[in-house]
């Protein structure tokens, strides 16, 4: 047998779940996990089938077969290979602790991810990403060069096939344009004292005024800086006994894992934007274990 995800998007209405479920059946499959979502704001319908086939059975004619289903009811679906490793573009500059933490995610088979590059607008990390046998790319941005960056960047992503870039702590602005064209396909961490403590320095904002939250959040990028929809959050409680430096170094900490599990999410197909948020289903069985890993 081999296993499969099948997700769906469509109009809220009767008869989805039997539809997806006799079809599959029909086909000789046997579901292993379910999960959906009718969202009754936005009228929509979210759903995630994992699934064993029989060996031989092809995706291209599960695909064919599932076609009349998906036009009766209007869906956005697709079916993807649960063994196929996503491949995944990282941009990183100055601070390395997300890229770190994902290079050894994926080394150790927490984080099932092909890193087919990295992109970084400094050198700081370039020896660290050779030594893992990653190609490193070094492109410079600035005000005047930011056109010719971009155009660079997405030859990469093109010449690569990756279907996600992570902002791994990159510190640049995307033009909308790029924003749009990745739309879906980027997901970008940081500290979730935004728009409370802006510019920099933001945990040294924090401990003058005495948070006792310490938060990053991950989300989908879009044109409006920070505001995508978003994947997953976490935070750590801080006393008036820690320094500043204490919450550089939780706030780091907590970075990393969020971003780990919102890649996680995104990997595993359990992520739908569903306008300006995401329906994030829970991990299967088989793959919670690595997704709390660290």
């Amino acid at each position: 047998m081999t296993s499969h995800v099948l997700t769906v998007t469509c109009p809220t209405t009767r008869g989805i779940v039997a539809a997806i479920s006799t079809y599959l059946a029909e086909a000789g499959c046997n579901i292993t996990d379910s999960h959906q979502f009718d969202d009754t704001l936005t009228q929509r319908f979210f759903m995630r089938v994992s699934f064993e086939a029989q060996t031989g059975a092809a995706l291209d004619d599960l695909r064919a077969g599932f076609a009349p289903v998906a036009e009766r009811f209007g869906m956005d679906w697709a079916f993807h290979d649960a063994a196929s490793k996503m491949k995944v573009l990282l941009m990183v500059s100055n601070f390395g602790h997300c890229l770190n933490d994902l290079l050894y995610r994926s080394r150790i088979g927490a984080l099932p991810i092909e890193i087919v590059a990295v992109i970084s607008n400094h050198l700081t990390y370039q020896k660290v990403v050779v030594n893992h046998d990653i190609p490193f790319h070094h492109i410079r941005v600035t005000k005047e060069n930011k056109p010719e960056a971009e155009a660079r960047l997405m030859a990469v992503v093109e010449e690569t096939g990756a279907e996600l870039v992570v902002l791994a702590r990159y510190m640049q602005i995307l033009s909308d344009e790029l924003c749009r064209k990745m739309s879906g396909r980027i997901i970008n961490i940081h500290h979730s004292f935004l728009p409370s403590f802006k510019g920099a320095n933001p945990y040294k904002q924090a401990y003058e005024r005495g948070v006792k939250l310490i938060g990053a959040t991950a989300h989908y990028v879009t044109a409006d800086l920070d505001e995508g929809p978003i994947i997953e959050q976490d935070t750590v409680r801080i006393t008036h006994a820690q320094s500043p430096e204490d919450y550089v170094s939780l706030g780091r900490d907590v970075e990393a894992q969020v971003l780990a599990r919102a890649i996680h999410a995104h990997i595993h197909h359990r992520s739908f934007i569903n306008g300006n948020k995401t329906v994030v289903f829970p991990a299967s069985p088989g793959s919670y274990a690595s997704e709390r890993m660290g």
